[in-house]
């Protein structure tokens, strides 16, 4: 006998917010650095390297832990594994407190290990829980993700100075949502079944079921996944500084940046709703990466119109990362290769993520201006259209 709805919708509603709660806590660890930046650099006396390597250490964590969070999830279950992320982050944040260099950097490599089982495993949480409602949850779930980031860039300065906190304390603060979400997921993780181990071929130590990273179709969704995310990262920590170049002031680069992550929030709810009603997720995809390509087009031959530019790469981002997250669910099977699909795609994506900062620095050294790093990353944005059109064909992994 089925139960009815009206007494499964509380159920749900709890799973929602906790999957919302859990999405909110994905960014601001991270985010929350970049306004703090020059302080924490005065303080700390980093050089311009060190910096660097501190907003780009977790990003690496994102891949290289991604394909570690799967196995734990198939011996744990989802809900232990995400709880333990939760706690772990907030471990992350509390090192951070400590008066050294050291403890910054240590804390912020543990906050992106915490971050990295997050982000692979709530893409498979969705497939699980609300397989009928992938592309609603996924949207609700992005726009968290993003709402979270949005929320750190443009709170973290305003509440530690009404409170009176130091550049210590306005990171630390962040920490209060991660205890929150670790206490949500608590009685969830208290119940969770974990499920039973791959079985392997007699003699051999390897999987029965076919590894996922043999799939083309799989590596599609990889690629969409690594050059989405390189795009996204370049943009976020060059963008003022490419408007400082192009005659703006450091201000309005700044408020430019927000603009962009405040219309992504939209982009990211919107495209895995409609995504999800579609067969084909081509054209969307396509879509989104015509906006990205053309606004920084735009940014490179017309930067006094920069405004509309910066909506349409917002736009374009934010549909963009949470496209590839709907990619992951409606292109996996199950909970368990939708984890592993996840793992995959996260892991070298991320990977490629942390070297597009890097790579934007280099090509701007090189050619003494910002049109060639930009026409760059419009090339990026061409690589992802046409691993968009394979990913986004009717099709499963095998």
């Amino acid at each position: 006998m089925s139960v009815p709805a009206q007494v499964r919708r509380p159920l749900a509603l709890g799973a929602v917010l906790a999957i919302v709660l859990a999405a909110l806590n994905l960014r601001p660890a991270v985010v929350a650095v970049s306004p703090l930046l020059g302080e924490i650099r005065a303080d700390e006396g980093l050089s311009g390297a060190a910096a660097g390597l501190l907003t780009t250490l977790p990003v690496l964590c994102f891949g290289i832990l991604a394909p570690v969070a799967p196995v734990l999830a198939r011996r744990l279950g989802l809900e232990r594994v995400l709880c333990a992320s939760l706690v772990l982050l907030c471990v992350g944040f509390a090192v951070r407190l400590a008066p050294t260099t050291w403890a910054l950097f240590a804390g912020t490599v543990v906050a992106g290990c915490a971050i990295a089982f997050g982000n692979v495993l709530l893409p498979a949480l969705v497939k699980r829980d609300f397989a009928d409602r992938v592309g609603l949850m996924t949207g609700l779930y992005s726009m968290s993700l993003s709402g979270g980031a949005a929320l750190a860039a443009g709170l973290t300065i305003p509440v530690a100075d009404a409170a009176g906190l130091d550049w210590r304390g306005a990171l630390a603060m962040w920490g209060l949502l991660a205890v929150a979400g670790a206490v949500v997921w608590a009685p969830r993780a208290a119940h969770a079944v974990a499920h039973r181990p791959t079985p392997f071929r007699p003699g051999t130590g390897l999987p029965l079921a076919r590894s996922v990273w043999r799939s083309p179709l799989a590596w599609a969704v990889t690629v969409v996944m690594g050059t989405q995310s390189l795009s996204f990262y370049a943009t976020n920590a060059w963008l003022p500084e490419i408007f400082v170049g192009l005659g703006y002031t450091a201000e309005a680069g700044g408020w430019l940046l927000a603009l962009g992550n405040m219309v992504g929030i939209a982009g990211s709810f919107a495209t895995p709703v409609l995504a999800g009603r579609m067969r084909r997720q081509r054209g969307i995809g396509v879509a989104l990466v015509v906006l990205v390509g053309g606004g920084l087009l735009g940014i490179a031959l017309a930067p006094a119109v920069a405004p509309l530019w910066v909506v349409l790469v917002g736009l374009g981002q934010g549909g963009g990362i949470s496209l590839v997250l709907t990619l992951m669910a409606l292109r996996a099977r199950d909970a368990e290769q939708t984890s592993e699909l996840s793992g995959m795609a996260q892991s070298a994506g991320y990977v490629l993520a942390a070297l597009g900062p890097l790579g934007v620095g280099l090509a701007h050294d090189a050619s003494g201006s910002w049109t060639t790093p930009l026409l760059l990353l419009v090339g990026v944005a061409a690589v992802q259209g046409v691993a968009t059109w394979f990913a986004g064909r009717d099709a499963h992994v095998h």
